[in-house]
């Protein structure tokens, strides 16, 4: 199982990390240990002062595919989820000025957290799903994906020349503005809609 997160796909995040906006999705990819489900904590790594949280609408691969025309990537996968992809945002920044690959800045252990799924069906207009984070009963992160600079069917069908999409693999798409550092005893809340998805605290 693949964890695939796809990069600089809200404009206004762009903006406030001061990033170019891309021409084609921009992609990286996470393994099975980063993933952290059930709701169970974040424990806060010590080589990082700077984790950072990124809340994401998350879908959930039903079919085996490669090369997907984008007309046929909806049949590709069949739910929904919301994930939070934490990012050493101080190890980003040096990879990135040294440049060099900055996994060790995305793909550590528990880097991504994983919600529960929901069948697309059930969620109403998929090209208008709205999604926020709380952390600390504050909202700090709120999002449409009808925002998103590359939507789902694109972002498949543009992967999918490069790897094979197999049953299970898990697409992260990208988050709003609003990332922001965490801390030991914050908690965090993921709603899609009115929808509870994530709640989880940091130790």
């Amino acid at each position: 199982m693949k964890i695939i997160c796809i990069g600089k796909n809200y404009l206004k995040h762009i903006q406030e990390l001061d990033r170019k906006r891309p021409t084609e999705p921009v992609f990286f990819l996470k393994p099975d240990s980063a993933i952290i489900q059930r709701n169970r904590p974040f424990f806060l790594p010590d080589f990082s002062e700077e984790i950072h949280h990124e809340v994401e609408l998350i879908y959930r691969i039903c079919k085996v595919g490669k090369c997907i025309q984008p007309k046929f990537a909806h049949h590709y996968y069949d739910a929904i989820g919301l994930g939070i992809d934490f990012t050493a945002r101080d190890l980003q920044r040096k990879c990135v000025s040294e440049g060099n690959p900055w996994e060790i800045a995305k793909a550590f252990d528990g880097s991504a957290v994983i919600s529960k799924f929901v069948p697309k069906e059930q969620l109403g207009d998929l090209n208008n799903l709205d999604f926020r984070l709380l952390l600390n009963d504050q909202c700090v992160q709120h999002g449409n994906n009808k925002d998103m600079i590359f939507r789902i069917d694109e972002i498949i069908s543009y992967v999918s020349q490069f790897i094979t999409l197999k049953i299970g693999d898990i697409i992260f798409t990208g988050t709003p503005e609003g990332v922001g550092k965490v801390a030991i005893e914050d908690h965090l809340q993921g709603f899609i809609g009115e929808e509870k998805f994530l709640d989880f605290k940091i130790k």
